[in-house]
């Protein structure tokens, strides 16, 4: 649920902080001339029935979309969600046919990496209606409940297709959060057949955030990475980064080769171990890259990769110098070792020059 819940607060995410909303605002200010035109520096704005009136008639009850999938059910995706989840329920994979996991409804008709509808896909905007809300000061977000319904199970090569609507905004609300309305969104799912077989509804908080009273100014230590845990079987690891080594664990019984550090064998069951030094050099397995949120000491997009080293196994890390439109699987990698923070060094990929 929680990889659900997040992917929709992302979706959520990067609507609210949108800020294409002058011709709405024009509007507002034609049928309020008191709504101040500067939000940042004007006085506290507070929301009327009437706004709120305006706010109903335009969003609640409006249908939109449909938001295609990009790809039908497959064998692939669904033993990549259950492999995931942890999920080895029977009757998903091991039948003659392919059963979609219920809980997989909201991934169908997800956006692409590019933030991109699969073609078909109305260009409407399912979040509008919350940056609305940031006209009138609301600029505070959280999800606060999520539910999911299962009608019927999809299988195999079906083509999924939903529609968003708002069934609810509510009247103004003081919580200890501050003030601010409940958002309900109902999004239906469908199967290639206009079969209805999924709904979710999640309800958002959309709140003034409280301005903080001046207190004592203390000087803020700049934010640092976490540090790694260095114990008898992974030290070896962080020493030799710190001596500017990237060391693999070999086994001295039978040679194999392992990564992430680890006590035993899982070849051979020996608990006896040396290292080797990598050249570094390896291709990219996989990759994805954060854009939200924006957490410190990190530069964004953020992209992380792993590696598939040339010895022979796979490193997670860092790519820098890379735009994230550019970084393809298979690209050939090298890692340079770099003092991140004190007594911290790690290994950074950058992508080989042809």
């Amino acid at each position: 649920m929680f990889a659900l819940v997040g992917h929709r607060l992302i979706d959520a995410f990067l609507y609210f902080c949108n800020d294409n909303a002058k011709l709405y605002s024009s509007t507002l200010r034609r049928l309020h001339p008191g709504l101040p035109a500067d939000r940042k520096n004007g006085p506290k704005i507070l929301i009327t029935e009437q706004q709120l009136s305006v706010l109903r008639e335009t969003y609640l009850g409006r249908r939109l979309g449909p938001y295609c999938a990009w790809n039908p059910v497959s064998r692939t995706q669904v033993w990549q969600w259950c492999s995931a989840m942890g999920d080895n329920n029977s009757l998903y994979l091991e039948g003659k046919q392919v059963v979609a996991p219920p809980t997989m409804l909201q991934m169908w008709t997800f956006r692409d990496v590019h933030g991109k509808y699969a073609p078909g896909s109305t260009d409407q905007d399912t979040y509008e209606v919350l940056t609305r809300f940031n006209e009138f000061g609301f600029s505070g977000s959280v999800a606060v409940s999520y539910d999911q319904t299962y009608h019927n199970y999809l299988a195999e090569g079906d083509l999924v297709h939903s529609y968003s609507t708002i069934s609810e905004i509510s009247d103004l609300k003081s919580t200890r959060l501050g003030e601010g309305c409940f958002v309900t969104e109902l999004a239906e799912y469908y199967d290639a057949n206009d079969v209805l077989f999924g709904e979710a509804c999640i309800t958002y908080f959309k709140y003034r955030i409280p301005e903080k009273k001046p207190g004592k100014v203390s000087k803020i230590e700049p934010p640092k990475r976490i540090s790694p845990v260095e114990n008898h079987d992974s030290k070896h690891f962080w020493q030799g980064l710190r001596d500017g080594k990237l060391l693999i664990q070999q086994c001295q019984q039978c040679g194999t080769l392992r990564h992430p550090p680890q006590p035993m064998c899982e070849a051979c069951q020996s608990l006896r171990w040396s290292t080797i030094e990598s050249t570094g050099k390896g291709s990219i397995y996989s990759y994805t890259v954060m854009h939200y949120p924006e957490i410190p000491p990190f530069d964004y997009p953020n992209a992380i990769v792993l590696v598939d080293l040339d010895e022979g196994v796979r490193l997670v890390s860092q790519l820098r110098g890379s735009e994230p439109e550019n970084i393809a699987i298979g690209q050939r990698v090298q890692a340079w070792i770099e003092p991140v923070q004190e007594n911290l060094s790690l290994p950074i990929f950058e992508v080989i020059k042809a």
